[in-house]
């Protein structure tokens, strides 16, 4: 059995019929013509299927825009590169020369694009249940651990309809430096509102990031809470 084929029967709980498909999975685009992009493809509409599933069944009481805020939750990239993380699936990704040297394999868009290629691959080699079974066995801490969808609105959108909410101006973000080069940028952002005259800061590796940062420290100053937006 390959290194990959053990760590896929380990860590996925899954043992490959062909091992062609898993070694395609874990080949970013850098190292060869032949890589996991269409699995990925593949993957993420297969990951997007059975968390929808799987919400729909454990949420019988939520209404669609709840049931989307908690699959967004679990299927953005910052989850999947949680993800990808924990089963080290950084240490098996082949990569070309350029990304090896630059640290393509601790970076979270490459682990999380290849989670959902491993997805598609298990999906191709086992089926749908199979693809089940692997999605739910490592997600299923995050899925036990979410609230009711509606505590899941991010900093933006609870700041936005706090202000709505009391005739408030919509809130204005600005970059203020970006700092860092290629993966490595760090973003630094003011968050203005007019009413009532406050400006707070954010700071994140992508300016949504240090957006989100932002709105959340401008809730805090005006004393909002998650639920306090009617």
């Amino acid at each position: 059995m390959s290194v990959a084929a053990e760590w896929a029967s380990g860590a996925l709980g899954h043992r490959f019929q062909d091992d062609a498909l898993l070694e395609l999975a874990l080949t970013h685009r850098s190292a060869s013509g032949g890589n996991n992009e269409r699995l990925e493809f593949l993957g993420d509409a297969v990951l997007g299927l059975v968390i929808a599933e799987a919400l729909y069944a454990a949420h019988p009481g939520a209404d669609e825009g709840a049931l989307s805020r908690l699959r967004a939750r679990l299927v953005r990239r910052e989850t999947l590169e949680e993800v990808a993380r924990e089963i080290a699936l950084g240490e098996l990704v082949r990569l070309g020369s350029g990304e090896l040297r630059s640290g393509g394999h601790r970076r979270g868009s490459i682990l999380a694009n290849g989670l959902e290629a491993v997805f598609g691959a298990v999906f191709l080699d086992g089926g749908w249940s199979a693809t089940r079974k692997v999605v739910l066995r490592l997600l299923a801490p995050r899925l036990a651990a979410l609230g009711t969808g509606d505590d899941l609105r991010d900093p933006k959108t609870r700041l936005q309809e706090f202000l709505q909410g009391r005739g408030h101006a919509l809130p204005t973000y600005a970059v203020e430096r970006v700092s860092g080069s290629g993966h490595a940028q760090h973003f630094a952002v003011v968050c203005r509102l007019e009413t009532p005259g406050i400006e707070v800061h954010g700071e994140g590796t992508s300016r949504r990031a240090a957006e989100q940062q932002a709105a959340e420290e401008a809730l805090r100053a005006l004393g909002a809470t998650v639920g306090d937006h009617a």
